[in-house]
């Protein structure tokens, strides 16, 4: 059960980057709406627009993309352990 475990932690890893990337983008000039930036939005564009709809606004500030890297970090915690 070890290796899965492994495998399933390190995927929500790397889906955590991915989140973190997508949210630094605009402050890294990676462009998102081509090239291989478009990747990055069809895979965590899903998570993060659902979250969007469940919380409030919040001012100018989108926490959207930081609850969802909270939310698979929890759901890592719970699945694999610390």
């Amino acid at each position: 059960m070890q290796p899965v475990s492994l495998l399933i932690g390190n995927a929500l890893t790397l889906y955590m980057l991915a989140l973190l990337l997508r949210w630094a983008a605009p402050y890294l000039s990676i462009n998102v709406y081509s090239g291989w930036g478009r990747w990055l939005r069809w895979i965590t564009d899903p998570l993060v627009n659902s979250i969007r709809r469940l919380l409030p606004p919040l001012g100018p500030m989108d926490y959207a993309p930081w609850a969802a890297v909270l939310s698979v970090w929890f759901l890592r915690v719970v699945l694999v352990g610390w």
